[in-house]
């Protein structure tokens, strides 16, 4: 393995920022969507973050991706939405469906808002994150961008990644955040262990025949383990319904690979549930209780030979602060790539300062 690249936040923003821009998203989107992205990378969501931008680009190169799109509701009731995102970037279109159930949970305690016509919008925890700055907590779901996944006992791949997100404040503790696909890895990791060059470990995936698959440049031949088994596969299912079929987003057979296709409408559908802390009693109470079971958890007594317990979202946490001083790693790999496209784009280049 090559030593990987550290980069500031604001290069590796910046950079993300005059790429799209370059491609005709106009500058506050442009600069909304680099914040969320780069964000990912800190956070080291690393298979969401600037490794899909050549992915974006393809597409809205190709006129799969809306650059200019009109984001609206379509449905509405005091504690739900659904938004139509015109097929602008997914990362648009969320924001602005977390944005608006933020403010009808205000009012109403608790909003669901679901998305259509969105596209991919990177990790799931960027948005299950977003009311915690509002004394709320977010639950997040969305259906994946291909399927990777096939029914328990099948081999059709009919369902995808599905991933499930919780963001839960809490006092002086880093906040609860839980940031899971329903198979037993997202497929961006597998994206960047073929990056790295690294082989997956045994039990991400398995072939046609049922043997274990380890090299992720052949990820094609076979296809992802849900989590817990069937258990997984039910979850998956659940999630696709109420993130995609409810709001009238693609699921199952009418999910388009973005991976492979770079000009079908994805139709990529998400939701957001947002509850107000206030409505259920005291924020500051809610949120010592929190802080008192997250002590319990990481004070509880050990296996041998662990160290420590972790609980959900505090290593992104501690990335976060890590990441911001002493820089994101960035395979080299990934660099050089980004670097020759940012040519073709006429942008400048990805560096370190």
């Amino acid at each position: 393995m090559s030593t990987p690249h550290t980069l500031s936040f604001d290069a590796l923003q910046q950079f993300i920022e005059r790429s799209l821009a370059s491609q005709g998203l106009p500058a506050a989107d442009a600069l909304k969507v680099s914040q969320l992205m780069a964000e990912a990378d800190l956070q080291g969501s690393d298979g969401h973050g600037v490794i899909r931008l050549p992915q974006y680009i393809k597409r809205i190169r190709a006129g799969g991706i809306n650059t200019n799109p009109h984001i609206r509701v379509v449905h509405e009731r005091s504690a739900m939405a659904v938004v139509d995102g015109d097929n602008g970037m997914g990362h648009l279109v969320v924001s602005h469906a977390v944005d608006l159930a933020i403010q009808k949970a205000s009012e109403a305690g608790v909003a669901w808002v679901s998305t259509r016509m969105s596209n991919h919008a990177g990790p799931a925890s960027l948005y299950s994150r977003m009311p915690l700055q509002h004394n709320m907590l977010g639950l997040y779901f969305a259906v994946g961008n291909a399927n990777h996944l096939p029914p328990w006992g099948g081999m059709d791949m009919l369902l995808s990644t599905n991933p499930i997100s919780a963001g839960i404040p809490a006092g002086d503790e880093p906040p609860v955040v839980l940031d899971m696909a329903t198979t037993v890895a997202a497929y961006g990791k597998v994206k960047v262990k073929a990056k790295r060059g690294e082989m997956m470990p045994p039990g991400w995936m398995i072939d046609r025949q049922g043997q274990p698959l380890l090299d992720p440049n052949k990820a094609s031949d076979g296809f992802l383990l849900p989590i817990g088994e069937h258990k997984g596969y039910g979850l998956a299912l659940i999630v696709g319904l109420l993130a995609g079929t409810l709001g009238g987003g693609a699921m199952g057979r009418d999910v388009v690979d973005f991976n492979a296709d770079h000009v079908t409408v994805t139709n990529t559908g998400q939701a957001i549930l947002v509850i107000d802390l206030a409505a259920f009693g005291d924020p500051a109470h809610f949120k010592g209780q929190v802080d008192a079971l997250v002590r319990d958890l990481r004070s509880s007594e050990k296996l041998p030979g662990v160290e420590r317990i972790w609980l959900p979202g505090e290593q992104s946490h501690e990335k976060r602060s890590r990441y911001a001083q002493s820089g994101i790693p960035v395979a080299p790999s990934l660099v050089q790539e980004l670097n020759a496209l940012a040519a073709e784009w006429g942008v400048a280049p990805l560096t370190s300062h």
